[in-house]
């Protein structure tokens, strides 16, 4: 765990510009504490499900630690989104074996995105679910073991801005609401929106970045004020 903690560090966290602050936690250490109403949250919850939820609050709070700032409770709404202290915007991603929070102060960042998927083949009945024809079209073009693969960065890429976004637009979108535009040379993607929603029109771009670890694939957003 510590080489891959050591790996999330080193390639995670360049994704982000120097205001942004990353923790890591282990949802499968004995679960942290959590602090005051986040305890509602896993009331109904499954073992793995809370201890998934209180890694995720406790990279959150060592992302805090990192801005200089006192932990505070992470709760979430009726959507299940986290709502971040005030003056505090993040995103929190988990697997099986790891947690990773991004937080940030800065008040020109006005969302934040990150999802982490293990890089494992999608299966190509969820290919259509998740792609676009431009997706589609894109994933043509590469080797046919190459697709599946890279059929999971799409949904991760997605999955990544969908969280962005929904910090601004507070609406829910589906996977082919976005087309995605990738540069696997750079590391970085492109993301355009295909439908109007609340404070981002029809075309609104969004820019992110991607790493491929051997057991891992990282997405992520920033949003930044015009």
């Amino acid at each position: 765990m510590i080489q891959q903690r050591f790996c999330l560090a080193e390639y995670a966290r360049p994704l982000f510009s120097d205001r942004v602050a990353m923790g890591w936690a282990d949802p499968t250490a004995p679960m942290p504490r959590l602090m005051g109403d986040e305890v509602l949250a896993i009331e109904q919850a499954s073992a793995k499900r809370a201890r998934e939820f209180a890694a995720g609050r406790a990279a959150a709070r060592s992302a805090m630690d990192q801005l200089g700032h006192m932990p505070r409770p992470v709760l979430h709404g009726d959507d299940r989104a986290p709502i971040w202290p005030a003056g505090l915007t993040g995103s929190i991603t988990h697997t099986d074996h790891d947690a990773l929070a991004v937080v940030t102060d800065d008040p020109d960042i006005l969302a934040l995105g990150l999802d982490m998927e293990p890089a494992t083949a999608l299966e190509p009945n969820l290919w259509p679910v998740i792609c676009t024809q431009n997706d589609l079209l894109w994933l043509a073009g590469l080797g046919p073991t190459q697709r599946g693969n890279f059929a999971r960065l799409v949904f991760s890429a997605k999955e990544a801005v969908y969280k962005a976004q929904y910090q601004i637009s507070r609406c829910l979108i589906d996977f082919h609401a976005l087309d995605l535009t990738p540069d696997l040379a750079t590391g970085r993607f492109v993301a355009q929106l295909q439908q109007d929603v609340p404070n981002l029109p029809c075309g609104t771009r969004f820019d992110g970045c991607f790493s491929i670890l051997s057991n891992s694939i990282i997405t992520a957003v920033e949003i930044r004020r015009a």
